[in-house]
Parts: C-alpha cells; sequence; structure tokens
C-alpha cells in the first residue's frame, strides 16, 4: 500500500531560505505571508493531504467515475474530500480578497497544490481547473461576469472547466466547429462537441462553469476568428440562485490509462447559452491565460508524481532485502542486506530525489517571477518577471513532466517484480504521471513555443534577462570556495546553452526544420541549466546554514551531497543536448514519407 508524507522542511527551505519571501512584504499578498503563518498553512496542508486525500488516491484508481444518465458519480469519498478543501478554504488561498480570496502569492500556492497532486492527482484536477477559469475570467471577464462567477469559483461551491478540443483537432484548435449564434440578447447559442474535458461533469458543486472556445456565425476562419465563452451547466438567476439547466451534457467518459478518479469527458453542447468573455474573435489570448496557468500546474504534476514515487521506492529499498554489499555485509544478523546498500539502487533513487529537489525549485522560482510580473512596483520588474515567466511556461511544463514519468518508472524500476504489480501502488504512479506529457499541450509543442516563439520574442529579450541572471549570481559568488564546485559546472552549461541559442538564430531562419529537429533537446538543455543555477542558490543558501549552526546540520549536508549528484552525474547531460540541436534536421527528415 502506497504512502505520503509532505516535505514540509523542504517547502520551509525554498520559502524562508532560498526565496526570501519575506524580503517582498511591501507588496500585496506579501504582506501576511509570514514566516510563522506561512508553516502553519503548509503543516495544515500536509495534514489534508496525508489523511484525507492520499488514502483515496487507490480507490479513486480501482473505481473510476460513473455516467448514468448524462449523470456522472466521481468515487466513493471523493464528494466528502471536495467538501472539505471547500470548508478548510483552499480553493480561495491565491484568490483576490476583491471575491472573497485570502490573497495569498502563488509561489505558496503551486506548493499546496504540489501537496494535494501527490497524494492523489486525480483528485487534484478538480480544483485545480477551477482556478484556470478563476484566472482568465479575472483577466478578461467583464464585472458582470467576475460579480456573478468569481465569488463562487473562489470559494470552490463552483468548479470550472476549460473546453479546447474537439474529434477532429486538438492542438490546431484553427480547424474547430463549434459554433456560437448572437441571441439578440447579449449571449449566444454555443453548438458543438469537445473532448477530453477534465471534470466536465460530476456531483461534488453546486454549479460547473465551463470556458468554451468557439466560433461566432460568420467570424473569419483560423484562430483569429474565435472567441471564448462562458457556459455554466446551471443557469444563474438574477439573485444569485441557480435556475434551471443550460442545455449541454457529458455523453460519454473516457477509459484511459490512468487518473482514473477525475472525469474526463465528452461534452456536448445543443444551443447551449454563453457569454462571450473579452473582445469577440480574441478567445485565444483569453483562453491563453487559463493555459499558461495549467501549463505551470501540469509541470507541478511531473514533481509530484516524481516526489510520492520516490518516497514509496525509498521505503521499500530501506525494507527489502535481497543480496549482499559489494564491500561486504551490512546486515551481518540477516540472510540478506536491505537493497538501498547496492550501488544501482541508490543511483536510481538520487536520479529521482536531485530531480525532485532541484525542480521544485525551479517551480517555486518561477511562480515567484509569476507574483512579481503581477505584484512588484515598478515596471522594469514586472517586465522582467513577464519575460521569465513565459520563458519559463514550457521549459517547466516540458522537462518537468518528461522527467516526471520517466522517474515513476525508474521508482518502479527499484521495487523489481513487486513494482509491476499493483499491491504496492508503483504502477499507478507510471500510468498517472503518464498524461502530463500529453493535455495541456504535447511536451513536443510545449519545445516548438520555446524556440519558435519564445527565443526570438521580443527581440531575445527574455532569453538574454535569463542569461543575466546567471551571470549575476556567478560573478557575485565566484570568490567563494566552497561554492566552486557548483559554480564552474552552472558556467560551463551556461555557455553550452548560449552555443545553441546562436546555432538556432544562425541556422533556423534558413531551415526551419533545424529549430524542429532540435527543439526537444534545447528545452531539455535549457531546462538542466536553470536547474543547475537552482542547486547553486541552493547550496549557497546550505551553506549559510551550516555557518549559521542552525541546528539543522544533517539537512544541509544532505542537501549539499544532494546538489554534487545532480551537478556531477545529471548536469553534464547538457553536453549531448547540444551536439544533438548541432545536428540539424538531415538525419530527421532524411527518410520519405513512404520509408516509415
Amino acid at each position: 500500500m502506497a504512502s505520503y508524507k509532505a516535505p514540509t522542511r523542504e517547502y520551509g527551505f525554498l520559502l524562508h531560505e532560498l526565496l526570501d519571501l519575506s524580503r517582498f512584504s511591501n507588496l500585496p499578498g506579501f504582506a501576511d505571508a509570514t514566516p510563522d503563518l506561512i508553516d502553519q498553512i503548509m503543516e495544515q496542508a500536509a495534514k489534508f493531504s496525508e489523511e484525507v486525500l492520499q488514502p483515496l488516491n487507490k480507490v479513486g484508481d480501482e473505481q473510476g467515475c460513473v455516467l448514468k444518465d448524462g449523470e456522472v458519480t466521481t468515487p466513493e469519498g471523493f464528494r466528502d474530500a471536495y467538501q472539505q478543501l471547500v470548508e478548510g478554504g483552499w480553493p480561495s488561498l491565491v484568490c483576490s480578497p476583491d471575491y472573497g480570496g485570502q490573497g495569498f502569492p502563488n509561489t505558496i500556492g503551486v506548493l499546496f497544490n504540489e501537496m494535494v497532486s501527490s497524494a492523489n492527482m486525480a483528485f487534484g484536477m478538480y480544483p485545480g481547473l477551477s482556478h484556470g477559469a478563476y484566472s482568465a475570467l479575472t483577466h478578461h471577464g467583464s464585472d458582470e461576469l467576475k460579480d456573478i462567477y468569481l465569488p463562487k469559483l473562489v470559494s470552490g461551491e463552483w468548479t470550472g472547466t476549460m473546453n479546447l478540443t474537439e474529434p477532429h483537432c486538438g492542438t490546431d484548435v484553427g480547424m474547430l466547429r463549434t459554433k456560437a449564434v448572437p441571441n439578440g440578447d447579449g449571449t449566444y447559442a454555443i453548438t458543438g462537441q469537445k473532448i477530453w474535458i477534465s471534470a466536465g461533469e460530476h456531483s461534488m458543486a453546486d454549479n460547473i462553469i465551463h470556458l468554451v472556445l468557439a466560433r461566432i456565425e460568420g467570424a473569419p476562419g483560423g484562430v483569429g476568428g474565435i472567441s471564448l465563452f462562458v457556459v455554466p451547466k446551471f443557469l444563474v438567476n438574477e439573485d444569485g440562485s441557480l435556475g434551471e439547466r443550460n442545455t449541454l451534457q457529458c455523453g460519454g467518459l473516457e477509459e484511459k490509462m490512468g487518473i482514473h478518479g477525475n472525469a474526463t469527458c465528452v461534452m456536448n453542447y445543443d444551443g447551449a447559452k454563453g457569454w462571450v468573455v473579452g473582445e469577440e474573435n480574441k478567445g485565444l489570448k483569453a483562453m491563453f491565460t487559463m493555459m499558461n496557468e495549467a501549463r505551470l500546474g501540469v509541470g507541478m504534476q511531473g514533481i509530484s508524481q516524481a516526489e510520492v514515487a520516490y518516497q514509496n521506492a525509498r521505503d521499500f529499498a530501506l525494507d527489502r532485502i535481497q543480496g549482499r554489499a559489494l564491500t561486504g555485509p551490512k546486515n551481518p544478523d540477516g540472510p540478506a542486506d536491505p537493497i538501498i546498500v547496492h550501488p544501482d539502487v541508490r543511483r536510481m533513487l538520487m536520479n529521482i530525489r536531485a530531480f525532485n529537489e532541484g525542480a521544485r525549485a525551479l517551480l517555486v522560482w518561477t511562480a515567484l517571477w509569476g507574483d512579481l510580473a503581477e505584484k512588484a512596483e515598478d515596471e522594469e520588474t514586472r517586465q522582467k518577471a513577464d519575460d521569465l515567466m513565459g520563458l519559463m511556461t514550457p521549459i517547466v511544463k516540458g522537462y518537468f513532466t518528461d522527467k516526471g514519468f520517466a522517474h515513476a518508472v525508474e521508482a518502479q524500476q527499484v521495487y523489481g517484480g513487486s513494482g509491476y504489480t499493483k499491491e504496492w501502488g508503483a504502477e499507478q504512479f507510471v500510468r498517472d504521471a503518464r498524461i502530463a506529457m500529453i493535455y495541456e499541450g504535447t511536451n513536443g509543442i510545449q519545445a516548438l513555443d520555446l524556440v519558435g516563439r519564445k527565443l526570438a520574442s521580443k527581440g531575445g529579450r527574455a532569453v538574454f534577462s535569463f542569461f543575466k541572471e546567471v551571470d549575476d549570481f556567478v560573478a557575485a559568488n565566484k570568490d567563494d570556495a566552497k561554492l566552486a564546485e557548483f559554480i564552474t559546472p552552472l558556467s560551463d552549461a551556461r555557455k553550452e546553452l548560449e552555443e545553441a541559442t546562436m546555432w538556432f538564430m544562425e541556422n533556423a531562419l534558413e531551415n526551419p526544420d533545424n529549430a524542429g529537429a532540435g527543439s526537444a533537446d534545447y528545452l531539455h538543455l535549457f531546462a538542466l541549466t536553470a536547474i543547475a543555477l537552482m542547486w547553486a542558490q541552493m547550496a549557497k543558501a546550505a551553506n549559510t546554514g551550516l555557518a549559521n549552526g542552525s541546528g539543522d546540520k544533517d539537512y544541509y549536508e544532505t542537501k549539499l551531497a544532494t546538489g554534487r549528484y545532480f551537478i556531477n552525474r545529471i548536469l553534464p547531460q547538457t553536453t549531448t543536448h547540444l551536439t544533438a540541436v548541432k545536428a540539424g534536421a538531415d538525419d530527421v527528415m532524411a527518410l520519405t514519407a513512404e520509408q516509415f
């Protein structure tokens, strides 16, 4: 039976020692986020995740969701758990106080979401998608729409969805066929079918607020003619009470490899009443607000599954006895040694741990820039923050989910044959983690977004801003002998990343396939460099903790040892990725379609 323990000590290190959130106490949302209060929030979130959500993870996987007469029943215990989530005020944690939210920075919110996702990834998608709907309406909805829908989304009494994909089109959203016909009263009749709609139908909340992409009758073709609509499951009366049911329904549930506890729906709209969000024909811009937030959330899911998989594989390795250590018995009174003594088992565990800790640091670093993009007092900081947030979004989504799945598999390997059985829970982590590489834009699309859009955007301003972040840290710490083992490899990786960047600038315009062929390797090269920056910064913070004699010597020494593993055994992969980038597209495009 799998278990989960929230890494709250790690969270404290990141928020207080690495990022030092208290230095932003002059900004909205940060003022109330004192270290003591943050720790209390993390402790209560850990308790909820460990005691309420984690026991339901296997239940949700085994029972799944059931559709009958258009109504979806979620797994046993999910509804009660959701009510506890709402009663605890968790959906409102990082939402605006203007609509009943608590207003804390999202830097805290991403760690709460990690706990929920590690404990029960399928469950976490219900409130997670609601927050995406909240964000889209906050940034693009009219005051009237905000007043109607945001208070209930913030409280969690209502949930939300995003409806993009149709049976004939996924990434190429410009091909959508769902249409919107004006009703003459400011509303539209929405007709069409959407597929793969997470949390599209359920009975855990009183209403479901669907955000639907559709084309207004007579609008231009392609992405330039797409509008976004809010289409509630139940219409809302003028006094805020729920009225009649809208003409939409769940037409089917997907039979999936994993995340069985989440209702992944086919949604049919038959003249359903909807209201346009933002400007007509500008719906994709509004939806991207939701999608960018969702992509960071999906990157978080990669970490969450790698974390819970690591914890259980580690516990198994400490307990399972098999064979003897190469250097002689370590458990001489027993028939064999625990498998944690074997170097290859340790290699697998260290691969996962070094990724988890480095990636989590990059996640909260990115989330902090996202907070500053909205809350910083000066325009220069907001611009830089917005640039870095946009740059890191495809990197976080693509790399974290690639590695999240790979490390769930690696954790499964630690179990040997036991990992292939349902008894230990390792195979569920593998199945659940797999979807994160696909939805919210496949990882190949993320790589193309990074190379094709983010690098060239605004004259490369964002990537050069990242280079400056690395250069400034290296310059400020070049004389610190204790950091040399982190600084030198970081500098080398940064040079390789710049070489790959310049290669694209020189070769991608001449042959765009060069960008496409090298984009995935470039994304991984960028991610490794960014995580190396995080490890160098964490090493500095750990050295400071040791020097201060804070009484947590073992934690800091373990942190430094894990960082050295990343630097010495994982970071060298940058050279391989650079070589692949510079190989160009010739080998990739050599075969004709028929030769495949």
